[in-house]
């Protein structure tokens, strides 16, 4: 009896050993032959038919003429076929990739605006200008810090009165935030049009489009009927313009007082591009000499008493200058200051030789152009914040703002220390180019909301100068020079963080743009 078990459990052995060198091999066997009826009962009896099925097929097989004895791709001088899969998978990939370059690299040609109109109304010089414009943690959305207690608490008539102006902003009235969609993607760069008599705002997009905005239109008068079916109809949308003059990011963009015509925008698609919105036409003004150069820029600023040279950062840390009036290979100079990106950066309004950048290295660095070294940059003074420092923007007083991942906005006041009468070569010591003024501020934007980042009012319309930034809580906040907070602007239908905050350059008027491409505006 035990002779017959081992029997049975070795036939069950080389049984197996048969069927795994059948899959193995490819060879034909006769797997019936190899069980009897004695076999213990391992398997319910479906299971054992299971493993009868094959054993016709391979009778038959065996039955056929001989096939070839089977050799290995590599004798038989033919490529595997997993070498042919993968080879096949990288020339997909490498398409793929290529394919996605080219929808990066910048358009060098110069367009109409008709040639990049995405979306919206048409554009006309004179539709569009008119006669009259040549803390750490998680933030708790609509939560505010700010309001109508701090302004009755203040002591100060001037500071008082002009909290009380910069509060009673309200929201642009015919349309709710989530009505005005001005870009498809996210918002990355604003500015309003310098005229006072006409709010226009442009916003540039995360894949370089172009949102014009006309917010001195009405909206449309209806008689609406009760019951009516189709009263969404009698509801239309704002009239809005969105063009595609960049094949990147566009991220930071500028109009010159002297020239409110035309537009200036840079991109991380590498160019500087001028839209002249009288003759409704872009052109490109800035760019490395091959469009295989990728060198995102990060920032553009134009002296205000210059109309014609540009300047510019990157996110490779270099700091350009380009006068349009000159060719591209006697004037375009190029600095090396960082070895990280510069985030953003600005230039003194009344001393443009001065400026100072903003660098992913942690530090705020202040510059003279006078005596910037190409070899060896020494800046004037820079201070180091614990983390990034996202933004440098200087105000006509001579005084920067930074924002910065510490959760911090740093004021330092260089007017007061001088720097309108410095000689060149002056500089500072690390004592000296400490803040004046340091604002707790929450600037954890995460990988889905823009980089907060404050930004002044040019010419403002009293001696206490003012800057706003995005609040994560859905608010934009105002402040003044000294850190005093002015307003907290906030309202219904902003169902989305401001993150990109921008200041008419003279009139109170602020806008917004979220990570859905929509727009906020108060007056």
């Amino acid at each position: 009896m035990g002779n017959e078990e081992i029997s049975d459990f070795e036939k069950q052995r080389l049984a197996n050993i048969a069927e795994r060198d059948a899959l193995l091999k490819q060879l034909s066997l006769n797997a019936q032959s190899l069980f009897t009826p004695t076999l213990p009962n391992r398997a319910t009896g479906s299971q054992a038919k299971t493993k009868k099925k094959p054993a016709p097929k391979k009778v038959k097989k065996e039955e056929e003429s001989p096939a070839p004895r089977r050799m290995s791709s590599r004798l038989r001088g033919i490529a595997a076929d997993s070498e042919v899969a993968k080879r096949k998978a990288e020339e997909q990939h490498q398409a793929h990739q290529e394919a996605e370059r080219a929808k990066r690299v910048r358009k060098s040609d110069s367009f109409s605006l008709n040639d990049i109109f995405v979306s919206g109304q048409k554009l006309s010089g004179d539709g569009l200008l008119g006669v009259d414009v040549v803390t750490k943690g998680v933030a708790v959305p609509y939560q505010r810090t700010f309001g109508d207690d701090d302004i009755k608490k203040t002591t100060d008539k001037e500071l008082k009165a002009l909290r009380k102006e910069m509060s009673e902003l309200q929201l642009w009235e015919p349309w709710e935030p989530n009505r005005i969609k001005l870009t498809p993607e996210r918002v990355y760069t604003m500015t309003f049009h310098p005229s006072e008599t006409k709010p226009l705002i442009f916003a540039g997009d995360k894949m370089g489009h172009l949102g014009i905005l006309d917010a001195s239109q009405e909206k449309p008068t209806s008689v609406k009927q009760e019951d009516d079916e189709d009263e969404e109809d009698d509801d239309p949308d704002p009239v809005l313009t969105t063009l595609k003059p960049h094949t990147r990011t566009i991220s930071s963009m500028v109009i010159h007082p002297s020239k409110p015509t035309h537009l200036y925008t840079a991109s991380y698609d590498s160019s500087i591009r001028e839209m002249d919105l009288e003759k409704t036409t872009s052109v490109e003004r800035y760019a490395p000499d091959s469009t295989s150069d990728d060198v995102p820029l990060s920032g553009l600023d134009m002296a205000a008493d210059d109309p014609n040279t540009l300047y510019w950062t990157t996110l490779e840390g270099e700091f350009g200058r380009y006068d349009m009036r000159t060719p591209k290979q006697d004037s375009v100079a190029v600095w090396s200051l960082s070895e990280k990106k510069i985030g953003g950066f600005s230039l003194l309004p009344t001393h443009s030789h001065y400026f100072a950048t903003a660098s992913l290295d942690r530090t705020m660095r202040l510059w003279d152009i006078r005596k910037l070294s190409r070899r060896e940059p020494v800046p004037v003074g820079e201070h180091q914040s614990r983390l990034s420092v996202s933004h440098a923007a200087f105000n006509s007083a001579g005084q920067v703002a930074t924002s910065s991942y510490d959760d911090s906005l740093k004021l330092y006041d260089f007017g007061a220390k001088g720097i309108a009468s410095w000689k060149p070569g002056h500089t500072l010591s690390d004592a000296e180019m400490k803040p004046d003024t340091v604002v707790r501020h929450n600037c954890q934007t995460g990988r889905w909301v823009t980089i907060l980042r404050p930004q002044w009012q040019i010419n403002p319309q009293s001696h206490i100068q003012r800057f706003c930034i995005g609040n994560m809580n859905r608010f934009v906040d105002v402040y003044s020079s000294s850190g005093d907070q002015l307003a907290q602007l906030g309202g219904d239908g902003i169902t989305a963080v401001p993150a990109v905050a921008v200041f008419h350059r003279s009139k109170n008027w602020i806008a917004g743009g979220t990570a859905s491409g929509k727009i906020c505006l108060w007056m």
